[in-house]
């Protein structure tokens, strides 16, 4: 499994000392783990690099619209018309999910039972201590502890944030009015607040009687503790890539390719309520033809030769119906003159 080694994680893999011969990107650190194995596998078979920089999808939408990287990556699709204001187009790589983490001594992983409504109050610091009546009267077979509970959160723009907070305005809507959903969120002033999955990680892991939110990758990955959740229809179920894909299988991505949808609390008695896309982000227009040709012959790559790697990574591969409208979505990108760019001719 990959390591996310830094807050900021930067990776390269087998890069030339040539600019023109390394892709650069940003953004999603949910993302991350799936390009470096992309990278890996492409570099042996092109020759080309990748410079990924981990830092979150906020950071990484402001770069390419700055035009400083080649692709961003966010775990939120930007909208129709925000990504015409800005002359961009944004397809899918994966679906993956976002699950509560705790570290509560003495109680195994997958045993607490959560809702919707407990983590809006857990959040919003309404419920402080592990045994409050309402934690407790859902899970009476459990110990849990008269211990103040430590909330841990993502300080800086973050697309985890933004589904987070997505499934908590669906399911309670005090948490609605009050917060409200998106990157970045005006947390109580007890929180605390930290930069990056992988200091959402270390956080946990270092304070007894926490709870935050992270990508299931990071879960695996770093050994955390999970709750399960409550579900639309009444069901618990627990985090994996099959619980991933039965959200998206509920949703109008398979009915329809319309992936601009967002996959919290979708229905089916399998779905995880907090399942989430990731996204890359390209320049409609691109002012540096030979580096947005670059960027679409890897992932076109990717998608024909890299499924089997999108499991490794604990993600979910993308049905061929939605990667068909990808190619349709990239074959609109062009030069400063309208011409379509020629990016299927690999070698």
């Amino acid at each position: 499994m990959f390591k996310l080694l830094s807050l900021c994680l930067i990776f390269s893999f087998h890069l030339s000392a040539l600019a023109e011969n390394t892709i650069s990107g940003a953004g999603s650190s949910a993302a991350a783990p799936l390009y470096a194995k992309w990278a890996d596998a492409y570099n042996k078979k092109m020759k080309i690099g990748l410079a990924y920089q981990a830092v979150g999808s906020s950071a990484g939408i402001k770069q390419i619209k700055a035009k400083t990287v080649d692709f961003a990556g966010s775990d939120v699709a930007m909208s129709v018309a925000d990504l015409k204001r800005d002359d961009l187009i944004q397809f899918p790589s994966a679906i993956s999910g976002v699950v509560p983490v705790v570290n509560l001594p003495g109680i195994p992983t997958g045993k607490l039972k959560l809702t919707g409504d407990l983590l809006a109050d857990i959040f919003a610091r309404k419920i402080s201590q592990w045994n409050d009546p309402a934690i407790v009267a859902l899970n009476p077979d459990l110990k849990l502890p008269k211990k103040t509970i430590e909330v841990i959160v993502r300080q800086e723009g973050s697309g985890t944030t933004y589904n987070f907070t997505d499934y908590l305005s669906k399911v309670n809507a005090e948490w609605q009015s009050k917060y409200g959903k998106d990157f970045t969120i005006k947390w109580h002033a007890e929180l605390i607040q930290v930069k990056g999955s992988s200091g959402v990680s270390a956080a946990v892991k270092s304070t007894p009687y926490a709870i935050s939110f992270i990508d299931y990758n990071y879960v695996l990955q770093d050994n955390l503790s999970y709750a399960i959740l409550k579900n639309r229809d009444g069901k618990f179920v627990s985090p994996s890539a099959e619980a991933f894909a039965a959200s998206m299988n509920n949703s109008g991505w398979k009915s329809n390719g319309r992936f601009e949808e967002m996959l919290t609390d979708k229905p089916g008695s399998n779905s995880w309520p907090i399942a989430m896309g990731t996204f890359v982000i390209l320049q409609k227009t691109a002012t540096d033809t030979e580096k947005s040709i670059a960027a679409l012959k890897f992932f076109t790559w990717s998608f024909m030769n890299g499924d089997h790697l999108v499991r490794t990574v604990d993600m979910v591969r993308l049905p061929d119906s939605i990667q068909a409208r990808i190619f349709k979505e990239m074959t609109t990108v062009t030069d400063t003159k309208g011409k379509p760019l020629q990016w299927m001719n690999f070698p």
